[in-house]
């Protein structure tokens, strides 16, 4: 079978997901450069209103040692929050859904 790659910018969508990961492995080994972030799913802190210990993605800065820590203060405007509202309340209704099997 033939895969497009006509919007995934020349990558097949098997390739464009294998080149995130790639991409995720080496920030999370070599950490973020100064400045920059990336996101990954880790457990909340409480930050941008997300419960304390819900793993959820945030923005995240990656330490040489391979330390991260949830970046602060990014704007969001009332879409973003709202949306970050949604996922929340669908990983908690996941969570309630997995808990009862």
């Amino acid at each position: 079978a033939v895969v497009s790659t006509q919007s995934t910018g020349g990558l097949s969508s098997a390739m464009s997901a294998a080149k995130a990961i790639g991409d995720h492995i080496h920030d999370w080994w070599f950490g973020t450069q100064p400045g920059q972030w990336t996101s990954m799913g880790v457990a909340s802190d409480g930050s941008y209103n997300i419960p304390e210990g819900v793993i959820y993605s945030f923005p995240v800065t990656i330490d040489s040692d391979r330390n991260w820590k949830v970046v602060q203060g990014l704007a969001q405007d009332d879409f973003a929050t709202e949306k970050m509202k949604l996922t929340y309340d669908e990983l908690l209704e996941e969570a309630t859904a997995a808990a009862s099997l």
